[in-house]
């Protein structure tokens, strides 16, 4: 699995339009109408309803050396690549697609993996931020689009693919890696050992050239600061650079940066602290939990990793999996990924999104409710789905900010979920 992204579709039975309403309602909830209210199970119209607010549309606070950070609730906008740029810069497409998420209701947007050097492209199509000419392109779109929505964090996560790069977008030939003559280019990673059998192998990295890969990722979140943005992830999940360098599976280095779990996490961790001591808005990083193969990254690791990280300053951690090896063998079901985002928070107390198969209002609450996580995130589902969070506001008794222009399409009957944008 080369290009790994997280969540999926919900399920549209939970919802059911209603067909009477009660104007005025003093705290917007819809009961039922005077003829159906007690009238048994047989007569009854209602919304499926919370008492109370739930946590799922409870604000949350993340803190950051400038000042705490307060989301309005706690869906999280996942990275999802769009494999749409031009020579790393936002186009036309990413204007339509943030604008889109921007007026989703989620609490905050993270845009998609953003290549901190050309060579970091998970394809040649992917985001960049490495240049003026890439942070102008990202200025202009993102500018505009939150123009068109209603006031929402947004982040960008800071990425380099290592071997996982110079490949095809998924939709062409299957992602392919891509020859030097294709416009591919030459790959580099902790060690010398290729993701896949058949590709070429990657050049591993020496010590000055780790210095130059950390410096680039604090000159693109510089940029990121200047662009206004309120948080950087950085991505250190599915198989990319920075988990190349923590996964046994493919870091076999024999000097400071390989061997013992203190060597393999020193690139992330000089990384890490170089990247908070540029940027004072919130800091936080994705982690693959598990390799999901035998010798690989554990969640135990995960969560030691996670703890020192939060010593170091980080705001929160994002508990995805998988990704290393081309072995892998995962078991997929509904919110399989949440025990590692479980165990990752109970031992580092670090503020922590869940993500994968989560598709269900009701789910995302259980998982808040049981303290699995502070935060869910959503990737494709809300792709197919993109009133995702209006719909969770009516199962759930939540309330969301919508633009002026989308007051009026709440459905007959349904409760009062929007907030005015002003």
């Amino acid at each position: 699995m080369r290009h790994h992204d997280t969540a999926s579709l919900c399920d549209w039975g939970r919802f059911h339009p209603c067909s009477t309403e009660v104007p005025g309602s003093p705290d917007g909830i819809y009961r039922g109408s005077a003829e159906t209210r007690g009238r048994g199970p047989k007569s009854q119209a209602f919304w499926p309803l919370y008492a109370t607010m739930s946590l799922l549309f409870k604000q949350f606070m993340l803190s950051a050396p400038r000042g705490p950070l307060t989301l309005a609730n706690r869906v999280v906008v996942a990275p999802m690549c769009q494999y749409s740029s031009v020579d790393g810069e936002a186009t036309d497409w990413h204007l339509m697609h943030w604008g889109n998420l921007l007026n989703s209701g989620a609490g905050v947007v993270i845009l998609e993996a953003t290549a901190v050097v050309p060579e970091g492209r998970i394809s040649p199509a992917d985001l960049g931020l490495w240049d003026d000419r890439t942070e102008a392109s990202i200025r202009d779109r993102l500018t505009r689009a939150r123009k068109l929505a209603p006031p929402t964090p947004v982040f960008i996560q800071l990425a380099h693919a290592g071997r996982k790069a110079s490949t095809a977008p998924p939709w062409v030939e299957g992602s392919r890696q891509l020859g030097v003559h294709e416009g591919g280019w030459e790959t580099v990673a902790p060690s010398a050992i290729s993701f896949a059998p058949g590709e070429r192998a990657p050049r591993a990295l020496n010590v000055s050239e780790i210095a130059d890969v950390v410096e680039a990722f604090v000159v693109a979140a510089r940029r990121a600061d200047r662009l206004g943005l309120e948080g950087i992830e950085l991505h250190g999940a599915h198989g990319y650079l920075i988990h190349e360098f923590l996964s046994p599976v493919s870091n076999k280095r024999d000097d400071a940066y390989g061997g013992s779990f203190d060597g393999r996490t020193r690139f992330v961790r000089e990384l890490f602290a170089a990247v908070r001591a540029a940027f004072s808005g919130v800091l936080g990083i994705r982690l693959s939990a598990s390799d999901w193969i035998d010798g690989g990254w554990t969640v135990e690791e995960t969560a030691t990793l996670a703890k020192q990280l939060k010593e170091m300053g980080c705001d929160y951690v994002h508990v995805s999996s998988g990704g290393a090896s081309a072995q892998q063998k995962i078991t997929v079901g509904p919110g399989y990924q949440v025990p590692f985002a479980k165990a990752v928070k109970e031992h580092s107390q670090l503020p922590t999104m869940a993500v994968g198969l989560i598709t269900d209002p009701q789910q995302a609450e259980d998982i808040l409710q049981a303290g699995h996580a502070d935060m869910i995130a959503l990737a494709r589902g809300l792709l197919y789905r993109p009133r995702w969070v209006w719909e969770a506001a009516v199962a759930l008794n939540g309330r969301v900010a919508a633009s002026n222009q989308y007051l009026r399409c709440v459905p007959h009957g349904a409760p009062r979920i929007f907030s005015v944008d002003k």
